[in-house]
Protein backbone atom coordinates (compact mmCIF):
# COMPACT_ATOMS: atom_id res chain seq x y z
CA UNK A 1 0.00 0.00 0.00
CA UNK A 2 1.32 3.50 -0.83
CA UNK A 3 1.28 5.78 1.55
CA UNK A 4 2.50 9.11 -1.04
CA UNK A 5 0.98 10.76 -2.46
CA UNK A 6 -2.10 10.66 -1.66
CA UNK A 7 -4.90 12.56 -3.80
CA UNK A 8 -8.47 13.30 -3.26
CA UNK A 9 -11.28 15.74 -4.52
CA UNK A 10 -14.20 17.52 -3.47
CA UNK A 11 -17.04 20.38 -4.35
CA UNK A 12 -17.21 22.84 -2.12
CA UNK A 13 -20.03 25.45 -3.12
CA UNK A 14 -19.23 26.60 -6.78
CA UNK A 15 -15.41 25.34 -6.22
CA UNK A 16 -14.22 22.04 -7.11
CA UNK A 17 -10.75 21.30 -4.92
CA UNK A 18 -8.14 19.08 -5.64
CA UNK A 19 -5.77 17.47 -3.20
CA UNK A 20 -2.06 15.84 -3.87
CA UNK A 21 -0.47 15.00 -0.52
CA UNK A 22 3.06 14.37 -0.43
CA UNK A 23 5.35 13.55 2.71
CA UNK A 24 6.32 17.17 3.31
CA UNK A 25 4.06 19.59 1.31
CA UNK A 26 0.24 19.40 0.44
CA UNK A 27 -0.90 21.03 -2.36
CA UNK A 28 -4.39 22.12 -3.69
CA UNK A 29 -5.54 23.09 -7.39
CA UNK A 30 -8.71 25.22 -6.98
CA UNK A 31 -11.49 25.57 -9.78
CA UNK A 32 -13.93 28.21 -9.43
CA UNK A 33 -16.42 26.35 -12.19
CA UNK A 34 -18.92 29.55 -12.02
CA UNK A 35 -15.97 31.47 -13.19
CA UNK A 36 -14.47 29.39 -15.36
CA UNK A 37 -16.32 29.91 -18.73
CA UNK A 38 -14.65 26.21 -20.67
CA UNK A 39 -12.83 28.21 -22.99
CA UNK A 40 -10.30 25.24 -22.72
CA UNK A 41 -6.97 27.12 -22.71
CA UNK A 42 -6.20 25.49 -19.53
CA UNK A 43 -7.40 21.94 -21.40
CA UNK A 44 -4.28 22.98 -23.93
CA UNK A 45 -1.51 24.43 -21.76
CA UNK A 46 -1.13 21.73 -19.74
CA UNK A 47 1.87 19.69 -19.82
CA UNK A 48 0.54 16.83 -18.11
CA UNK A 49 -2.73 16.60 -20.87
CA UNK A 50 -4.25 16.60 -17.32
CA UNK A 51 -7.43 18.70 -17.74
CA UNK A 52 -10.18 17.82 -20.58
CA UNK A 53 -13.30 20.22 -21.87
CA UNK A 54 -16.57 18.79 -19.93
CA UNK A 55 -20.24 19.72 -20.70
CA UNK A 56 -19.24 23.50 -21.24
CA UNK A 57 -22.58 24.35 -23.06
CA UNK A 58 -24.90 22.07 -20.65
CA UNK A 59 -22.89 23.57 -17.66
CA UNK A 60 -22.87 27.36 -18.70
CA UNK A 61 -26.68 26.98 -19.49
CA UNK A 62 -27.54 25.53 -16.17
CA UNK A 63 -28.24 22.21 -17.73
CA UNK A 64 -26.09 20.43 -15.39
CA UNK A 65 -25.22 20.78 -11.46
CA UNK A 66 -23.29 17.99 -10.85
CA UNK A 67 -20.03 19.14 -13.25
CA UNK A 68 -17.43 21.99 -14.20
CA UNK A 69 -17.00 23.06 -17.80
CA UNK A 70 -13.59 21.31 -17.38
CA UNK A 71 -12.71 18.27 -15.52
CA UNK A 72 -9.06 18.16 -13.92
CA UNK A 73 -7.30 14.80 -12.90
CA UNK A 74 -5.87 15.20 -10.01
CA UNK A 75 -3.34 12.16 -9.93
CA UNK A 76 -1.81 13.32 -13.01
CA UNK A 77 -1.48 16.73 -12.52
CA UNK A 78 1.80 17.84 -11.71
CA UNK A 79 0.41 21.51 -9.60
CA UNK A 80 3.04 23.39 -11.94
CA UNK A 81 0.91 26.45 -12.26
CA UNK A 82 0.22 26.69 -16.19
CA UNK A 83 -3.41 26.23 -16.05
CA UNK A 84 -3.29 28.73 -13.40
CA UNK A 85 -0.81 31.39 -15.21
CA UNK A 86 -2.63 31.18 -18.50
CA UNK A 87 -6.36 31.35 -17.56
CA UNK A 88 -7.57 34.38 -18.66
CA UNK A 89 -9.96 34.61 -16.21
CA UNK A 90 -8.47 33.58 -12.85
CA UNK A 91 -11.13 30.87 -12.43
CA UNK A 92 -8.00 28.77 -11.02
CA UNK A 93 -6.12 28.87 -8.31
CA UNK A 94 -2.58 26.50 -6.48
CA UNK A 95 -1.58 26.65 -3.45
CA UNK A 96 1.09 24.64 -1.37
CA UNK A 97 1.14 23.98 2.09
CA UNK A 98 -1.75 26.99 2.08
CA UNK A 99 -0.11 29.70 0.02
CA UNK A 100 -0.58 30.58 -3.30
CA UNK A 101 2.30 29.96 -5.03
CA UNK A 102 3.14 29.45 -9.07
CA UNK A 103 6.20 27.12 -9.11
CA UNK A 104 6.36 27.16 -13.17
CA UNK A 105 7.43 30.77 -12.54
CA UNK A 106 8.90 30.74 -9.78
CA UNK A 107 11.34 27.98 -10.73
CA UNK A 108 11.13 28.37 -14.89
CA UNK A 109 10.63 31.80 -15.44
CA UNK A 110 7.27 31.03 -17.41
CA UNK A 111 5.71 34.27 -19.07
CA UNK A 112 2.66 35.80 -17.83
CA UNK A 113 -0.29 37.55 -19.44
CA UNK A 114 0.87 41.24 -20.05
CA UNK A 115 -2.69 43.24 -18.70
CA UNK A 116 -3.12 46.34 -19.68
CA UNK A 117 -6.49 47.71 -18.64
CA UNK A 118 -6.23 51.15 -16.40
CA UNK A 119 -8.48 54.15 -16.22
CA UNK A 120 -6.67 57.72 -16.23
CA UNK A 121 -8.27 59.48 -12.97
CA UNK A 122 -7.63 62.80 -14.30
CA UNK A 123 -10.07 61.75 -17.02
CA UNK A 124 -12.78 59.75 -15.73
CA UNK A 125 -15.68 61.98 -14.63
CA UNK A 126 -17.30 58.97 -12.27
CA UNK A 127 -19.93 58.26 -14.58
CA UNK A 128 -21.84 54.76 -14.88
CA UNK A 129 -21.09 53.59 -18.55
CA UNK A 130 -18.17 51.34 -17.96
CA UNK A 131 -19.90 49.84 -15.10
CA UNK A 132 -22.76 49.42 -16.94
CA UNK A 133 -21.38 47.87 -19.93
CA UNK A 134 -19.17 45.90 -18.06
CA UNK A 135 -19.93 41.99 -18.91
CA UNK A 136 -17.79 40.70 -16.18
CA UNK A 137 -18.13 43.25 -13.18
CA UNK A 138 -14.94 44.01 -13.42
CA UNK A 139 -15.41 47.75 -12.51
CA UNK A 140 -14.63 48.78 -9.04
CA UNK A 141 -16.94 51.90 -8.39
CA UNK A 142 -15.89 53.94 -5.61
CA UNK A 143 -18.04 56.63 -5.71
CA UNK A 144 -20.67 58.53 -3.05
CA UNK A 145 -24.64 58.13 -3.28
CA UNK A 146 -26.39 61.05 -4.00
CA UNK A 147 -30.27 61.80 -3.56
CA UNK A 148 -30.85 61.16 -7.36
CA UNK A 149 -30.48 57.40 -7.34
CA UNK A 150 -31.08 57.40 -3.19
CA UNK A 151 -32.95 59.72 -1.41
CA UNK A 152 -31.23 59.24 1.69
CA UNK A 153 -28.09 59.70 0.10
CA UNK A 154 -25.72 62.99 0.24
CA UNK A 155 -27.23 65.91 -1.02
CA UNK A 156 -26.80 66.65 -4.75
CA UNK A 157 -25.02 69.95 -4.58
CA UNK A 158 -22.33 68.07 -2.89
CA UNK A 159 -21.70 66.06 -5.84
CA UNK A 160 -19.49 68.80 -7.35
CA UNK A 161 -16.87 71.27 -5.75
CA UNK A 162 -18.09 74.86 -6.04
CA UNK A 163 -18.00 78.72 -4.95
CA UNK A 164 -21.15 80.01 -4.03
CA UNK A 165 -21.38 83.55 -3.53
CA UNK A 166 -24.57 85.56 -1.51
CA UNK A 167 -24.97 89.17 -1.99
CA UNK A 168 -27.93 91.26 -0.29
CA UNK A 169 -28.31 94.98 -1.03
CA UNK A 170 -28.67 96.05 2.12
CA UNK A 171 -29.84 99.55 0.93
CA UNK A 172 -32.66 98.01 -1.19
CA UNK A 173 -33.52 95.28 1.25
CA UNK A 174 -36.34 95.82 3.52
CA UNK A 175 -36.21 92.75 5.29
CA UNK A 176 -39.67 91.15 4.12
CA UNK A 177 -38.73 87.88 4.98
CA UNK A 178 -39.84 86.28 1.76
CA UNK A 179 -36.25 84.83 1.13
CA UNK A 180 -36.00 82.97 4.57
CA UNK A 181 -39.42 81.93 4.17
CA UNK A 182 -38.39 79.85 1.20
CA UNK A 183 -35.66 78.82 1.46
CA UNK A 184 -33.87 76.75 4.54
CA UNK A 185 -30.28 78.43 3.68
CA UNK A 186 -31.39 81.59 4.22
CA UNK A 187 -32.33 83.22 7.83
CA UNK A 188 -34.00 86.51 8.29
CA UNK A 189 -33.15 87.79 11.98
CA UNK A 190 -35.01 90.76 13.38
CA UNK A 191 -34.46 92.75 15.82
CA UNK A 192 -37.00 93.43 18.34
CA UNK A 193 -39.60 96.31 17.47
CA UNK A 194 -39.31 99.52 19.89
CA UNK A 195 -41.39 103.02 19.46
CA UNK A 196 -38.09 104.33 19.59
CA UNK A 197 -36.37 103.60 16.74
CA UNK A 198 -39.97 102.78 15.18
CA UNK A 199 -38.94 100.85 12.50
CA UNK A 200 -37.85 97.22 11.29
CA UNK A 201 -34.41 96.26 11.89
CA UNK A 202 -32.23 93.31 11.36
CA UNK A 203 -29.84 91.28 9.07
CA UNK A 204 -30.27 88.39 6.14
CA UNK A 205 -28.03 86.14 7.46
CA UNK A 206 -26.70 83.29 4.77
CA UNK A 207 -25.59 79.68 5.48
CA UNK A 208 -23.20 78.66 2.72
CA UNK A 209 -23.38 74.62 3.36
CA UNK A 210 -27.11 74.43 2.47
CA UNK A 211 -27.32 76.66 -0.20
CA UNK A 212 -27.22 74.54 -3.92
CA UNK A 213 -27.45 78.00 -5.74
CA UNK A 214 -30.82 77.39 -6.72
CA UNK A 215 -31.61 80.96 -6.71
CA UNK A 216 -35.16 80.60 -6.23
CA UNK A 217 -34.82 83.56 -3.34
CA UNK A 218 -33.38 85.55 -6.35
CA UNK A 219 -36.29 85.25 -8.68
CA UNK A 220 -38.97 85.62 -5.54
CA UNK A 221 -37.12 88.84 -3.76
CA UNK A 222 -39.64 91.63 -4.29
CA UNK A 223 -37.26 94.26 -4.02
CA UNK A 224 -34.81 92.22 -6.30
CA UNK A 225 -31.94 92.99 -4.38
CA UNK A 226 -30.15 89.61 -3.86
CA UNK A 227 -27.42 88.30 -5.96
CA UNK A 228 -26.10 84.72 -6.11
CA UNK A 229 -23.28 83.48 -8.21
CA UNK A 230 -21.66 79.85 -8.36
CA UNK A 231 -18.26 79.00 -9.73
CA UNK A 232 -17.91 75.70 -10.32
CA UNK A 233 -13.96 74.38 -9.56
CA UNK A 234 -14.47 70.76 -10.58
CA UNK A 235 -17.28 68.82 -12.61
CA UNK A 236 -16.14 66.10 -11.37
CA UNK A 237 -17.59 63.93 -8.64
CA UNK A 238 -15.17 62.71 -5.93
CA UNK A 239 -14.42 59.30 -5.21
CA UNK A 240 -12.52 56.66 -7.79
CA UNK A 241 -13.06 54.34 -10.17
CA UNK A 242 -10.88 51.40 -11.10
CA UNK A 243 -10.60 48.13 -13.10
CA UNK A 244 -10.25 44.89 -11.23
CA UNK A 245 -7.76 43.28 -13.41
CA UNK A 246 -8.69 39.68 -12.02
CA UNK A 247 -11.87 39.93 -13.22
CA UNK A 248 -11.24 41.76 -16.37
CA UNK A 249 -11.36 39.79 -19.52
CA UNK A 250 -10.14 42.61 -21.75
CA UNK A 251 -13.18 42.89 -23.93
CA UNK A 252 -13.04 46.41 -24.53
CA UNK A 253 -16.49 47.18 -23.56
CA UNK A 254 -15.36 49.97 -21.00
CA UNK A 255 -12.78 51.47 -23.34
CA UNK A 256 -14.76 52.05 -26.43
CA UNK A 257 -17.44 53.12 -24.54
CA UNK A 258 -16.01 55.85 -22.30
CA UNK A 259 -16.90 59.30 -23.57
CA UNK A 260 -13.88 60.57 -21.79
CA UNK A 261 -11.54 58.22 -23.41
CA UNK A 262 -10.33 57.62 -20.08
CA UNK A 263 -9.81 53.76 -20.57
CA UNK A 264 -7.12 51.68 -21.97
CA UNK A 265 -7.58 48.28 -22.59
CA UNK A 266 -5.59 45.65 -24.67
CA UNK A 267 -6.92 42.51 -25.42
CA UNK A 268 -4.52 39.35 -24.65
CA UNK A 269 -5.16 37.66 -27.33
CA UNK A 270 -5.61 38.60 -31.41
CA UNK A 271 -6.58 36.20 -33.60
CA UNK A 272 -9.78 35.90 -36.18
CA UNK A 273 -13.10 34.47 -35.32
CA UNK A 274 -15.76 33.63 -38.31
CA UNK A 275 -19.22 32.44 -37.52
CA UNK A 276 -21.49 30.40 -40.39
CA UNK A 277 -24.78 31.11 -39.74
CA UNK A 278 -26.41 29.34 -42.46
CA UNK A 279 -25.04 26.28 -40.89
CA UNK A 280 -26.43 26.89 -37.74
CA UNK A 281 -30.26 25.19 -36.84
CA UNK A 282 -31.20 28.50 -34.85
CA UNK A 283 -32.85 28.75 -31.44
CA UNK A 284 -29.68 26.74 -28.93
CA UNK A 285 -27.88 30.07 -28.61
CA UNK A 286 -25.73 28.40 -26.32
CA UNK A 287 -22.53 30.67 -27.95
CA UNK A 288 -24.83 33.60 -26.95
CA UNK A 289 -24.93 32.28 -22.98
CA UNK A 290 -21.80 30.91 -22.99
CA UNK A 291 -19.50 34.15 -24.51
CA UNK A 292 -17.70 35.87 -21.75
CA UNK A 293 -17.61 39.20 -23.55
CA UNK A 294 -21.28 39.75 -24.69
CA UNK A 295 -20.11 39.69 -27.90
CA UNK A 296 -21.91 37.23 -29.66
CA UNK A 297 -25.77 37.93 -30.30
CA UNK A 298 -28.76 36.72 -31.56
CA UNK A 299 -29.57 39.23 -35.02
CA UNK A 300 -32.42 41.34 -35.09
CA UNK A 301 -35.41 40.38 -37.30
CA UNK A 302 -34.94 41.47 -40.98
CA UNK A 303 -38.46 42.22 -42.91
CA UNK A 304 -38.70 39.36 -45.32
CA UNK A 305 -39.16 42.34 -47.66
CA UNK A 306 -35.25 43.16 -47.41
CA UNK A 307 -34.02 39.69 -47.85
CA UNK A 308 -33.88 39.26 -51.72
CA UNK A 309 -33.95 35.42 -51.52
CA UNK A 310 -31.48 35.55 -48.35
CA UNK A 311 -31.39 33.37 -45.82
CA UNK A 312 -31.76 35.12 -42.45
CA UNK A 313 -28.44 35.06 -39.96
CA UNK A 314 -29.53 33.45 -37.13
CA UNK A 315 -25.90 34.28 -34.84
CA UNK A 316 -23.71 36.60 -34.83
CA UNK A 317 -20.64 38.34 -33.49
CA UNK A 318 -19.10 41.96 -33.06
CA UNK A 319 -15.57 41.35 -33.05
CA UNK A 320 -14.80 44.41 -31.58
CA UNK A 321 -15.78 42.89 -28.22
CA UNK A 322 -14.66 39.20 -28.81
CA UNK A 323 -11.82 38.08 -26.86
CA UNK A 324 -11.20 35.01 -28.96
CA UNK A 325 -10.74 32.50 -25.93
CA UNK A 326 -12.67 29.96 -27.67
CA UNK A 327 -15.53 28.92 -25.38
CA UNK A 328 -18.47 29.48 -27.83
CA UNK A 329 -16.27 27.13 -30.15
CA UNK A 330 -16.29 24.42 -27.39
CA UNK A 331 -19.96 24.97 -26.62
CA UNK A 332 -21.49 24.71 -30.03
CA UNK A 333 -23.11 21.63 -30.72
CA UNK A 334 -22.87 21.73 -34.57
CA UNK A 335 -20.07 21.78 -36.72
CA UNK A 336 -17.79 24.22 -38.59
CA UNK A 337 -20.24 26.89 -37.52
CA UNK A 338 -17.40 28.76 -35.28
CA UNK A 339 -14.30 28.58 -36.42
CA UNK A 340 -11.69 30.40 -34.23
CA UNK A 341 -7.67 31.03 -35.05
CA UNK A 342 -5.84 33.28 -32.82
CA UNK A 343 -2.78 34.66 -33.82
CA UNK A 344 -1.11 36.11 -30.98
CA UNK A 345 -0.70 36.58 -26.78
CA UNK A 346 0.29 39.31 -25.23
CA UNK A 347 2.76 38.34 -22.60
CA UNK A 348 6.04 39.80 -20.46
CA UNK A 349 8.56 37.70 -19.80
CA UNK A 350 10.81 35.17 -21.41
CA UNK A 351 9.23 33.30 -23.68
CA UNK A 352 10.24 29.78 -22.62
CA UNK A 353 10.76 26.76 -24.57
CA UNK A 354 7.73 25.00 -23.08
CA UNK A 355 5.73 28.31 -23.32
CA UNK A 356 6.26 28.51 -27.03
CA UNK A 357 4.54 24.92 -27.34
CA UNK A 358 1.85 25.68 -25.99
CA UNK A 359 1.26 29.06 -28.15
CA UNK A 360 1.42 26.74 -31.42
CA UNK A 361 -1.36 24.70 -29.97
CA UNK A 362 -3.30 28.14 -28.83
CA UNK A 363 -2.55 29.59 -32.28
CA UNK A 364 -3.44 26.55 -33.93
CA UNK A 365 -7.36 26.84 -36.05
CA UNK A 366 -9.57 25.33 -34.55
CA UNK A 367 -13.48 24.83 -35.23
CA UNK A 368 -16.57 22.63 -33.36
CA UNK A 369 -16.98 18.91 -33.36
CA UNK A 370 -19.10 18.81 -30.32
CA UNK A 371 -21.02 15.50 -28.60
CA UNK A 372 -22.10 16.57 -24.80
CA UNK A 373 -22.43 13.35 -22.57
CA UNK A 374 -19.16 12.93 -20.53
CA UNK A 375 -16.22 14.95 -19.13
CA UNK A 376 -13.73 14.80 -22.15
CA UNK A 377 -15.78 14.06 -24.95
CA UNK A 378 -16.09 17.31 -26.31
CA UNK A 379 -14.22 17.18 -28.94
CA UNK A 380 -12.02 20.12 -31.03
CA UNK A 381 -11.45 19.95 -35.03
CA UNK A 382 -7.81 21.13 -35.73
CA UNK A 383 -7.58 22.95 -38.64
CA UNK A 384 -4.44 23.45 -41.18
CA UNK A 385 -2.76 26.39 -40.75
CA UNK A 386 -3.47 28.71 -43.64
Amino acid sequence: MTLFPKFSKKRDGVNVIQEQRLLQQVNHLILNSEVCTGCGICVEACPEEAIALGLVGATKRGAVAYAAPVDIDEVKCSYCGVCVVLCPFNALTLKIDGEERLPIVEKEGFPTYDMVADIDDEKCVRCTICDEVCPRDAIDRDVPEYEGTNPDAKERQLAITSKTTFKVDDEKCTLCGVCGAICPAIDVKLKPFTAEVGKVEGEVVWDETRCDACKVCVEACPEECITVEREVESKTLPGQVDIDQKMCCTCTWCSRNCPTEAITVEKLFEGEIDFFPEKCPGGCSTCVEVCPANAIYLPSSVPASQMKGKVEPTIAVNKDFCIFCGACVNACPGEDIIRLHRTGIRVKGKETDLFNKIKEKLCTPRTSKVKEDTPGSVQLKMMEKA
